[in-house]
């Protein structure tokens, strides 16, 4: 177990690169393990404990995953031998799910834990097996498991309740090797989406309109391995986008594609930042005080769940009365946290009321899922005094080398074992 110790009160200043997509890496990785035909290569993805744990999966599967030299992660599914995953494993989070997609497309069969992940309400699996089922797998929910069976799946149309990400990952999967067509309507238009529909049809399967609400994809027989570079993360970017905001830096973010945090960056400029746009990298330049704003999360193209967090911790020292309602998870456990540090934050239901104030206090704080963590170490960075992060466990999961990058841009952050 470990900490993190923050000393707050350094505006953060320099360059940072952003590492590759979490949440698509995690998709594109299982996707990887349908080929049959030569082994995947992938580039720029990032080294998180959320990416060791899916690599787990696979190898327990009896596929290969392992980084080379060069930090290239080469998957090869050609060995993929074993039906079902541990609960062990599975436990851990969410996109774990992913596998029983893979499963059933490749093997015909999948017996997969019903998922853990971060503690932000609850998030069924439902419409995944709904999916499942409705392309002819026969599917019991037994002892904490799902069971499915099918010869092979076939296409089928289905509505993802709630343009569901993981649905709509997880149902591509697996109509990749499908017979026939499948159509899936309202589909999640996330760059994530179209990051998975350019790699599948990369590795010879036949998808099309993804970052649309209907996207089709015609099943093949196979799939090759393919050499291919993940997209940056928009949630680190925007992440230190509202770290050097709150610290009133001046931080330029390396690889990053713009148009994936279009509508942050709005909501971010109508706070006061200073935004400028160079090809492939930020400037961001931050007032002395950020002005209150409200906002609303949304799927994708709208203002991301996974940012409300860290832009309540960024908004808590802000002038004036800022708004912030989420409309996809209830993940508000984090504000006792901040009202720990001083924040002057009311909740009802999914929606936070922040009052700004003059100056964030350090102190002992619990981070309580992935995004929370970001947000409690923004806060921190602002904070006068010392703040003991505990759950650093959680943060690593999404995170690269996160505490080293904030390092880079001056902060005074440091790791340390507790018993």
């Amino acid at each position: 177990m470990s900490r993190l110790v923050i000393e707050g009160g350094r505006p953060l200043k320099g360059e940072v690169e952003i590492s590759g997509a979490k949440n698509s890496a995690l998709a594109i990785i299982v996707a990887a393990a349908l080929a049959t035909e030569g082994k995947s290569i992938l580039e720029n993805v990032p080294r998180g404990s959320d990416i060791t744990t899916i690599c787990e999966i696979l190898k327990e599967l009896g596929a290969e995953a392992y980084f080379d030299d060069e930090h290239k992660l080469h998957i090869d599914g050609r060995g993929l031998n074993q039906s079902r995953a541990s609960y062990d494993l599975v436990r851990r989070m969410r996109a774990s799910f992913y596998a029983a997609g893979l499963l059933l497309a490749r093997l015909g069969k999948a017996e997969v834990p019903l998922p853990g992940g971060c503690a932000i309400g609850s998030r069924p699996v439902d419409f995944h097996i709904k999916g499942f089922a409705q392309m002819g797998a026969d599917v019991v929910i037994e002892h904490g498991f799902m069971k499915a069976e099918a010869d092979r799946l076939r296409g089928t149309q289905f509505y993802v309740n709630r343009a569901s990400v993981g649905t709509t990952i997880n149902l591509m999967i697996a109509a990749s090797l499908a017979e026939g067509t499948t159509i899936l309507e309202n589909a999640a238009k996330e760059p994530e989406v179209v990051d998975l529909a350019i790699f599948l049809n990369g590795m010879g399967a036949k998808v099309r309109g993804a970052g649309t609400e209907v996207i089709r994809i015609e099943g093949v027989e196979s799939l090759r391995g393919i050499e291919y570079s993940i997209i940056p993360d928009r949630i680190e970017a925007g992440t230190f986008m509202l770290a050097a905001a709150i610290t009133g830096g001046e931080v330029r973010l390396k690889g990053v594609v713009a148009e994936h945090i279009r509508v942050p960056i709005v909501k971010f400029e109508e706070a006061g930042l200073e935004i400028v746009r160079d090809n492939n990298e930020l400037l961001v330049k931050a007032p002395p005080r950020l002005r209150a704003t409200d906002v609303e999360t949304m799927p994708y193209p709208g203002f991301p769940t996974d940012l409300q967090q860290p832009f309540v911790a960024a908004l808590s020292t802000a002038d004036g009365t800022s708004v912030v309602r989420d409309t996809i998870f209830d993940r508000f456990r984090y504000v006792d946290e901040l009202r720990r540090m001083g924040a002057d934050i009311k909740t009802e239901r999914n929606t936070a009321i922040i009052r700004g104030v003059r100056q964030l206090t350090g102190a002992p704080v619990e981070i309580t899922d992935l995004r929370a963590g970001a947000a409690l170490a923004i806060a921190a960075l602002a904070a006068e005094g010392q703040t003991d992060l505990y759950g650093v466990e959680i943060l690593d999961r999404g995170y690269e080398f996160f505490e080293d990058k904030l390092r880079s841009l001056g902060a005074n952050i440091r790791r340390e074992k507790i018993d």
